[in-house]
This record gives C-alpha cells, sequence and structure tokens, in this order.
C-alpha cells in the first residue's frame, strides 16, 4: 500500500471518529435533555409539602442562599425566595442531568437527600411562596433608561414588562435580583456555559455591549413596579397561580 494511500486512510479513520464522537455526544445530550423534560413534568404532578421544603432548604441549600432565600451579592449567589416553582423544578432537574453547569450544585442535587422529585416539589414551592427579596444590591444606577429600553423592547416579550416571568412559569422572574448575578448570568449565557438555554437567547445576550449588560441588570435589580396577577383561569373553572 503506498504512503499516500495509507495516509489518506489514516485520515479518514480519524474524520470517522470525530463524526461518530460528535453524533453519541448529541445523542447523550438529547437524552439527558428528555429525562431533564420527564423529571420536571412529573415533578410538576406531585402535591408538595412546604413544611418539608422549608427543612430541605434549611439543612442543605440555606449555607448558600441564605435562611430566607435572599442569595448573597458579594458571591453572586441567587436570591431564590419568590421564584417561579415551574422554573426552580426545571433548573433542579438540569443541574442533575448536567444540563446546567455548576460544580457546587451538581455536588448538592447529587445528594441522596436532595435527588428526588418529591423533594424538589416540596422546596420549589416553598420558595416561590417566600417573600422576594427587598432591596436587591444594585449597580451603579448611571444608565437605567438604556437597561429600561432594552429590556422593555426585547425582553419584555418573555419576562412580562414587570420582568416577573411567563404565566407558565417556565420563564424566570428576573425583578428581585442581585445585579451581580444578573450580569454573570448573562456573561455565562452568552458564551455557551449553560446548555438548557435556547440558542436565540444565546445568540442575542451575545450581542450585547458590555455596557447594554450591565444597564438591563442594573434596571432589573432596582425595579420596583408592582406585579401583575400571575392567577389563571383554569379549565375546571377555578383560579390557581401558574407557578
Amino acid at each position: 500500500m503506498g504512503r499516500h494511500r495509507l495516509l489518506h486512510l489514516r485520515r479518514s479513520a480519524t474524520i470517522a471518529g470525530i463524526v461518530a464522537a460528535t453524533v453519541l455526544s448529541c445523542q447523550v445530550a438529547l437524552a439527558s435533555k428528555e429525562r431533564s423534560d420527564a423529571l420536571v413534568q412529573s415533578t410538576l404532578q406531585l402535591d408538595a409539602d412546604v413544611r418539608h421544603g422549608a427543612k430541605v432548604f434549611a439543612e442543605h441549600c440555606a449555607r448558600c442562599h441564605g435562611g430566607a432565600a435572599l442569595g448573597d451579592a458579594a458571591k453572586a449567589v441567587p436570591a431564590l425566595a419568590g421564584q417561579r416553582k415551574s422554573y426552580l423544578v426545571k433548573e433542579l432537574a438540569d443541574f442533575l442531568e448536567r444540563e446546567r453547569a455548576g460544580a457546587t450544585m451538581h455536588g448538592v442535587v447529587s445528594q441522596q437527600a436532595i435527588a428526588e422529585p418529591q423533594v424538589w416539589a416540596d422546596v420549589a414551592n416553598f420558595l416561590s411562596n417566600l417573600a422576594p427579596l427587598a432591596t436587591p444590591s444594585p449597580g451603579d444606577g448611571k444608565q437605567l433608561r438604556l437597561g429600561e429600553a432594552i429590556f422593555q423592547e426585547q425582553c419584555a416579550s418573555c419576562h412580562e414588562d414587570d420582568a416577573r416571568g411567563d404565566d407558565d412559569g417556565f420563564v424566570p422572574s428576573l425583578r428581585s435580583q442581585h445585579y451581580s448575578y444578573l450580569v454573570q448570568q448573562v456573561r455565562s449565557i452568552s458564551s455557551w456555559h449553560r446548555a438548557n438555554v435556547e440558542s436565540d437567547l444565546v445568540l442575542y445576550l451575545d450581542s450585547l455591549a458590555a455596557d447594554e449588560t450591565l444597564a438591563v441588570a442594573d434596571y432589573l435589580a432596582r425595579l420596583r413596579t408592582s406585579v401583575r396577577d400571575r392567577a389563571v383561569l383554569q379549565p375546571d373553572g377555578t383560579i390557581k397561580d401558574a407557578g
């Protein structure tokens, strides 16, 4: 066999190996996302025990997020109080399935006391019923008009104009959140470090200039408008919070 022929076969084998590895990686990622989605849907069907959720949170989460789940601005730890129930469940499932990066949270959710849908339902309901952070730590306040303009034009269609999140509860509330955490997450998402985010959002956030990112985060951290009623009419005629 000629030298050039041998090199061609080696290159072909290398390319085939790369393609096979890429296909396998995509299949693994798809399976992980499907497992996460299934876990979320099953968790949301469970009846929650808020008292148990409070106990679990105090034992396993309060050390970082604070006893009242108000976060830590200095460490860019998010406030979880008042966050949407469905979104909290989704993030817990995504951390477990490695759909969202975060070594600390991976360690937390993999514990036997945490890695159960019933526990997620309990904790998420507890957190969603807490009073939101009243005075998040803000930015320098120099570009609030720019932040408001960008948010209302580009973000409110999904997060609503009061930044409370969507009625289904899977789009997070962005209000009552620390500026430092908001900035950190925009940068993380725009760098493709969160696999559980739609690509359109990644591309949009990546298009923002640095000052625009800071302006939006500062505007949200200072948002004090009243929150519109999340209650929705159920098919049976009853009124229920969307989550």
